[in-house]
């Protein structure tokens, strides 16, 4: 079925929630880069010259003049642009129809006011807003009701502890945010993930089927073993494993020895028990856990999978994560990278769901990129791309599923770990939906291998590229 919004014509699968309001918003395409560098390159010249100082003073003065006008060029611009190219026509309704304002601190976000984003949810995890419908429909017209606009709370957050975050990249920061984060309990991830425990995209198959999340995700366990060429006796090493659920597949199904790393500790408890499920053999099969920069470097293994992992390591470490990988890889080895990934063509809204994303959902992952910049990282890494593919629609059809089963836990977990938490995995889970199914952010599955003279290429012929 075709739905007309506007002059926009919107076609509706059964894979996915489909769009009702897919609204254009201001971003890089109506953002002012040359003006913006022209005011950082020339107030400390300016200051230079009306004060008559010496020119050894512009560096000085450029770095922390340069951070105070990015930042108030940047709120301004979230702010007051326009949106670029926007066919759809909005609802146009009050903001009380959408949400309910408890706190009189928010009295002036009222009629068509709009709410700056970052404020709603802050205020809404904090009970000083109401929902007044479902959270994935009222968020599909958040255009109506909300702005894309950076906030004082944001920058503060962005400089304070963002910056701070990606620069170190401590083994001690990493095992503390993993742990705090995917240690809260395995109950509480049970609640969305459902009995895979798996916890990145799955893949569906046909767009015009209502697959269950069981059924995508075990499309993607296979996907990702037949891509790989799994073949018995093989070592294969995941890392960042999560709950070892692809590590007991590979060794059930395909016979390799398979070994998984992790920092979580129930995470290690859940997978070893998972894999005994299996039928598998301890000596066949294993989670561990351990940082990535402990993994012995041999024996070398054959097949390498990182599936959504990656984006923790950071960009600043992320060429020697590679460089690692590379060195414990077989010569004919196969790496399998599953990676988030950001676009380049940005609208503000990314970047404040990017922000969000950080402080409550994934802190660490900042090197979620465009494609481009993984490539590049890889190839200058050693490696050479196989196969790349998109998957971020399949990923909006898997939140959307672990939506679902969050809406139909909620008594349950807000009884044990209360409403503030349900109620950013509600907004997470609804407004990646939407994020994933528009382009914001995305998913890539790449297939990689050593960049070798001696590299058999011809042995990964398919018909894949005819099909």
């Amino acid at each position: 079925m075709t739905v007309e919004t506007s002059n926009l014509k919107i076609k509706n699968w059964d894979a996915i929630k489909n769009p009702l309001y897919p609204a254009e918003g201001a971003g890089n395409q109506t953002f002012r880069f040359y003006n913006l560098l022209g005011v950082i390159l020339g107030v400390p010249l300016f200051l230079i010259i009306f004060y008559r100082l010496s020119l050894w003073v512009y560096p000085f003065l450029l770095l922390p003049l340069g951070l105070l006008i990015f930042a108030g060029y940047f709120l301004r611009s979230s702010k007051y642009d326009s949106p670029f190219n926007n066919k759809v026509q909005l609802p146009g309704k009050r903001l009380e129809e959408y949400i309910s304002i408890k706190d009189s601190s928010l009295a002036a976000y009222s009629g068509r006011n709009k709410i700056p984003m970052e404020i709603f949810f802050e205020s809404y995890f904090d009970g000083k807003i109401d929902l007044c419908g479902d959270a994935l429909e009222i968020f599909e017209s958040r255009h109506d009701w909300a702005s894309f606009e950076f906030t004082m709370g944001q920058l503060k957050y962005f400089l304070t502890q963002w910056i701070p975050e990606t620069l170190v990249h401590s083994k001690k920061q990493d095992e503390d945010q993993v742990r705090d984060h995917y240690d809260r309990g395995d109950d509480f991830y049970a609640a969305f993930l459902g009995p895979r425990m798996i916890y990145t995209s799955g893949i569906i198959s046909d767009n015009n089927k209502r697959e269950t999340l069981e059924e995508i995700q075990d499309n993607k366990l296979k996907l990702v073993c037949e891509r790989m060429r799994m073949k018995a006796g093989e070592r294969h090493l995941d890392i960042g494993c999560g709950w070892g659920t692809l590590v007991a597949y590979a060794a059930k199904n395909y016979g390799v020895n398979s070994t998984g790393i992790t920092l979580g500790r129930n995470q290690t408890e859940f997978g070893n028990n998972r894999i005994k499920e299996y039928g598998v053999n301890e000596q066949q099969a294993r989670i561990v856990c351990m940082d990535y920069r402990d993994i012995p470097k041999r024996p070398r293994y054959h097949k390498i999978t990182c599936l959504e992992m990656a984006e923790h390591v950071g960009v600043k470490l992320f060429t020697t994560f590679l460089e690692q990988v590379r060195d414990m890889l077989e010569d004919d080895g196969l790496f399998f990278l599953q990676i988030a990934g950001l676009r380049r063509t940005w609208q503000y809204e990314d970047f404040i769901w990017g922000l969000f994303m950080a402080k409550y959902i994934f802190p660490g992952a900042d090197a979620s990129c465009p494609l481009g910049w993984v490539i590049d990282k890889l190839e200058v890494s050693g490696f050479e791309i196989y196969s790349v593919d998109t998957i971020g629609v399949h990923y909006s059809g898997t939140i959307w599923r672990w939506y679902q089963n969050w809406l139909k836990n909620k008594d349950t977990i807000t009884e044990k770990y209360g409403k503030r938490w349900y109620r950013i995995w509600e907004i997470f889970l609804a407004w990646s939906t939407i994020i994933s199914r528009q382009g914001s952010a995305t998913c890539y599955q790449i297939v990689a291998h050593k960049n070798l003279n001696a590299f058999d290429r011809a042995e990964l012929i398919s018909k894949r590229l005819i099909s």
